[in-house]
């Protein structure tokens, strides 16, 4: 006697489809919480100060540049520009000389493997664990005693030397997609070591090293305590000209606002330009 399969219905999983638009849901949800605090930001810089400290917060008060006036200098504070200018020079500077750096060790590390690579990546990667506090005396007590107190370029070599941890490690992952067999022929046909870097890694990694470069660029640029110690107005940079708003006496909150929105535009920007290569470079190796 045949017997009939039967196929029991499936319970507690939801269709697809459903599944579907609750994590879109909850992906929206988690976007409007992220964005949100940004948001009030932006709407409290183009409030006064008197509505911008009221409680609970003034949402439909009056609109105003004051607060942009008063970062710009134009009512007879202080201009922004040369803190702006600084930051731009550490975080540019700072962040080719890190890829620099980090290409060639990258390399190593990746198509030509050194002995015992994982070894040498986690020591990288160990200095990167070091407490910022903990090396700020030894570094201040360097930069007095050579001459590098209130110098644009101490801060270029510290953001250098603090990145490349983090530029190798990531290079690292970027460089293994890269196939052995090109660089092979590329060296069969003479091309030397910088060669080989420049016109065949560096064209085939350029998401990845994009992706690095952003980041490192973002780190130099928000970067705040060593900035802090070591400069003072000759080389103060944009995260340094920002703490100058907060007092002890009197109403700072808009004029911080609209500072912090002026000061995130570069990165922004940097951001914005790169996205796609930042969204290629950070999924290489993602999938196999």
């Amino acid at each position: 006697m045949a017997t009939v399969a039967t196929t029991a219905p499936r319970h507690g999983r939801p269709p697809g489809r459903f599944r579907g638009a609750a994590l879109g849901v909850v992906a929206w949800l988690a976007g409007i919480v992220f964005v949100l605090p940004v948001l009030w930001m932006v709407l409290t810089s183009f409030h006064s100060e008197a509505d911008a400290a009221t409680n609970p917060p003034s949402v439909a008060a009056a609109l105003t540049l004051e607060g942009y006036r008063e970062f710009f200098g134009l009512t007879g504070g202080a201009s922004p520009w040369p803190s702006l200018i600084n930051s731009m020079t550490a975080s540019l500077v700072s962040t080719l000389l890190t890829l620099l750096l980090a290409l060639p060790a990258a390399y190593a590390l990746s198509i030509r493997p050194v002995k015992k690579w994982t070894d040498v990546l986690f020591f990288f990667l160990s200095t990167k664990m070091l407490p910022l506090v903990a090396a700020l005396l030894p570094i201040y007590l360097f930069a007095k005693n050579t001459g590098l107190l209130d110098n644009i370029w101490a801060l270029v070599i510290l953001y250098t030397a603090m990145n490349l941890p983090i530029a190798v490690w990531m290079m690292q992952s970027f460089l293994s997609e890269v196939p052995v067999a090109i660089i092979e022929a590329a060296q069969l046909d003479g091309a030397r070591l910088p060669t080989v870097l420049g016109r065949v890694v560096a064209p085939i990694a350029l998401p990845g090293i994009a992706a690095t470069a952003l980041i490192c660029f973002i780190f130099s640029w928000n970067e705040l305590m060593f900035a802090r110690v070591l400069t003072g107005v000759v080389a103060g940079t944009a995260p340094v000209f920002l703490t100058t708003f907060i007092t002890s006496q009197g109403l700072f909150l808009a004029k911080v606002c609209a500072a912090s929105l002026v000061i995130s535009l570069p990165v922004l920007a940097a951001g914005f330009a790169a996205q796609d290569k930042l969204v290629q470079g950070l999924s290489l190796g993602a999938v196999k």
